[in-house]
């Protein structure tokens, strides 16, 4: 009866790695194919935008606070009843006025729901509140 190099009651010094490897490999691989799949989710129809203008194509007036408390209406200055006179003329001329807040990140936070408050007032619905991406400065 031929041995090979070693006896068969000899113990191995070396352990072969590749087959474990290669078993780690197939299943890192059914991993990453499994987690992919469980991710995409549902195939749904999703619903279509309308072809209406959006407020930043339309005449959208621009409320800004400034970090002192300023109100700028576009990019003039005024107080909070100069604001109320001419929002209300312009909700007046359209009824669909779209508006959108820019507040400081330092303003105060009462000085921003004045604001809101005083469009609420004026039954102005069509209202959006500017924020910067994460990320910008």
């Amino acid at each position: 009866m031929a041995e090979g190099p070693k006896g068969d009651n000899e113990p191995y010094d070396d352990i072969n790695i590749t087959p474990m490897v290669d078993l780690t490999f197939v299943l890192l691989i059914i991993f990453i194919i499994m987690t992919t799949a469980a991710i995409q989710g549902l195939k749904v129809d999703l619903p279509k935008a309308s072809k209406a203008p959006s407020l930043a194509e339309s005449k959208t007036k621009a409320i800004t606070i400034s970090a002192d408390g300023q109100i700028y209406l576009d990019t003039y200055a005024v107080t909070l009843d100069q604001l109320e006179g001419q929002l209300a003329s312009m909700k007046a001329a359209n009824p669909e006025l779209p508006v959108v807040v820019k507040g400081d990140a330092a303003v105060q936070y009462q000085t921003v729901i004045d604001v809101l408050d005083l469009l609420g007032r004026l039954d102005i619905t069509e209202v959006g509140l500017v924020t910067a991406k994460i990320g910008k400065a």
